[in-house]
């Protein structure tokens, strides 16, 4: 496989907003980039849209003229009929993505194996499907990485590699040098539901979704309690409805699917019947919250007490889950605190905040959790049980 550099064709299938924006990524680290859609004229209105993207950074002085036109002159949309990728051919790599689907991953690596050189990376944008299942479908299954971006591409830093089991050494070395090229952020991640960010973030949610039915706290209140105790830029409701509930319950049951229904991930009723009435936050004007012109948003129980439990009982999942990816090879204790404050903008790393809090009173908190609620959730992790034991605490 050859070196990937700046005068690499990149293309991109898929031109929703993800694909969109890791083509402007692309583009704007200069390379030629084809952006290919099987819907109609898709791919052109994804151009259109980075081109409008970039004229608004110029008349906000973040890019200059010059700069933006370059970018976009970089960009073509590229279409064949019925949704053929041979227009693609040229491509030294191309980056998928499209709908989170296996069965339709599968049929479009299987065609783009068909189309490309032999030494045409292969990468998927999934963030939660199987890197190995996805390039089980090729040949060359060697070529094919994960290379997960956040979205909005273009503004968030993080970026997953994800080798499959059968993936090249020298495949990921050379996706993590061009992306880094890019300017963006990468950590290392084992190919295991949802990687590092989707299962690690699982508690801040699925923990705070529990306090709500077990009638601790109401909505507003815990993500008081996030926000101003904790340090979050949003609290967890706000931020499942800027997600949208239906995006965030289908990644929450993804993850509990791929793991054997670890208890740990379990999905709530709650998120479950706001996606079934179609109340999915922002873009429904309604989730957790209400959005209609005038809707007020309800005030928070500001009780100190109250609060510092909430976070006491959050973050504790959070180190236990950080702890647990350690422990189980999902990534390196650094790529992780990297992965949770560059990917999700937590106010610091895990681990480090575990260190910090005691890893002893972490486990703490979890064992009296389990002692009161029984089952499987809040079982420590075997690790942090040993080095809380031991006093050491985890290192970057």
């Amino acid at each position: 496989m050859s070196s990937l550099g700046s005068a690499t064709i990149v293309g991109i299938v898929g031109a929703g907003a993800m694909g969109g924006g890791i083509a402007q990524v692309a583009a704007a680290a200069g390379h030629h980039v084809l952006l290919h859609d099987a819907r109609p004229g898709a791919a052109d209105a994804a151009v259109r849209t980075i081109a409008a993207a970039l004229e608004r950074q110029v008349e906000k002085k973040k890019l200059s003229g010059d700069a933006a036109r370059d970018t976009a002159g970089r960009l073509r949309a590229v279409a064949a009929g019925g949704g053929e990728l041979s227009p693609l051919s040229a491509c030294g790599l191309v980056i998928e993505a499209i709908v989170e689907e296996l069965a339709v991953k599968r049929h479009t690596f299987s065609k783009l194996e068909g189309v490309v050189a032999e030494d045409c990376v292969l990468a998927t944008n999934t963030s939660s499907l199987s890197v190995t299942a996805i390039a089980g479908a090729c040949a060359r299954p060697e070529r094919v990485v994960g290379i997960h971006f956040f979205n909005p591409a273009p503004v968030l830093p993080l970026v997953e590699i994800v080798p499959g089991l059968a993936t090249s050494a020298q495949t990921v070395e050379a996706a993590r040098a061009l992306v880094d090229a890019w300017g963006k952020t990468t950590v290392l991640a084992s190919d295991t539901p949802g990687f590092i960010v989707n299962r690690v973030a699982r508690p801040f949610y699925g923990e705070s979704l529990r306090i709500l039915e077990e009638g601790i706290a109401d909505t507003a209140t815990i993500d008081w309690a996030m926000r101003e105790i904790g340090g979050f830029r949003m609290g967890p409701f706000e931020l499942m409805d800027f997600i949208g509930n239906d995006v965030n319950f289908a990644t929450t049951s993804a993850v509990f699917e791929g793991t054997f229904f670890d208890q740990r991930y379990a999905p709530s009723v709650t998120q479950q019947r706001l996606v079934q009435a179609g109340l999915l936050g922002r873009k429904t004007k309604r989730g957790f919250y209400e959005y209609a012109d005038g809707a007020p948003m309800p005030e928070p129980r500001r009780d100190a007490d109250v609060g510092n439990a909430i976070v006491e009982r959050v973050l504790a999942m959070l180190v236990n889950e950080a702890a647990e990816a350690v422990a189980t090879g999902i990534a390196s204790p650094h790529d992780i605190d990297v992965a949770m404050t560059k990917g999700v903008n937590y106010p610091r790393g895990l681990l480090r905040w575990g260190n910090e809090i005691g890893l002893g009173r972490v486990v703490e908190t979890l064992e009296r959790l389990q002692r009161d609620h029984g089952g499987a959730r809040y079982r420590p992790s075997q690790l942090l049980r040993r080095m809380a034991h031991e006093g050491r605490e985890f290192h970057q």
